[in-house]
């Protein structure tokens, strides 16, 4: 795909002096070129998608990218900041320790890394017992797949197969926490396949319900209501009802 911006012009020196140093070059003028000399190179998303839930230190993001080579993440890390998409940062006592982190440009890969995501789950398939889920997904599940809606004053505790995380609404936004809550109005327990198939559309809510896959403590007219919201489907697009039995 090629977009062709002849009526744009670039003048910002700061992001054409990072293109010599990157690895890969696609001698065109296209923001979708540009954006893959920038990210494009192998494990650069995937560390971005590990830094969407906060800063993170060396050991953390070599741990939770099993495979990666120490030489192959100090490259990315390297390429990264040098790409204005993340920042190293010096924490203070007594912490004293070196975090990365992504910058305000950086950040602006969350909602395009999300679509990504649910772009390649429709053809991912539901995770198996064997498959590894990298530490902090669920946040990162929720955020990308509860779309196209809001249930209001309600806060809900998402539980799958020991990770907790709460979500509620403030004015139609979502906020997701890696914790449990003691002010959650509703508790909803199930694994990482029912919540893929969810999503998908593979499974009715009510028939998850009914079959003990997904278990709910508090309303279940609410619980119903915001697992509705889980789709992936394009944001802004959702308009998948509880299907009734």
């Amino acid at each position: 795909m090629y977009f062709c911006f002849a009526s744009i012009s670039f003048r910002n020196a700061s992001w054409r002096a990072i293109l010599p140093g990157v690895a890969k070059r696609y001698d065109q003028y296209c923001p979708v070129a540009h954006a893959l000399e920038l990210v494009g190179e192998r494990w650069a998303l995937l560390v971005v998608r590990e830094l969407l839930n906060g800063p993170k230190r060396y050991t953390d993001l070599a741990g939770a990218l099993p495979g990666i080579g120490t030489n192959i993440l100090a490259n990315r890390l390297r390429d990264l900041e040098g790409a204005g998409v993340i920042q190293k940062r010096r924490l203070p006592p007594p912490a004293a320790a070196s975090v990365y982190e992504l910058t305000p440009y950086g950040e602006e890969l969350r909602e395009p890394l999300y679509a990504l995501g649910r772009w390649g789950a429709r053809s991912l398939g539901p995770p198996t017992t064997k498959d590894h889920l990298a530490p902090g997904w669920l946040v990162n599940a929720v955020r990308a797949t509860c779309t196209g809606g809001c249930v209001p004053d309600k806060v809900f505790e998402i539980r799958v197969d020991g990770h907790a995380v709460t979500a509620r609404f403030d004015d139609g936004e979502l906020l997701v926490e890696e914790a449990s809550s003691p002010e959650a109005d509703v508790v909803i327990e199930t694994d990482p396949a029912s919540l893929f198939r969810i999503a998908s559309g593979e499974v009715p809510i009510r028939k998850a319900l009914e079959s003990k896959a997904v278990k709910v403590s508090g309303s279940r007219a609410d619980a119903e209501r915001f697992l509705s919201l889980f789709s992936f489907d394009d944001r802004g697009s959702q308009s998948r009802l509880v299907e009734h039995v």
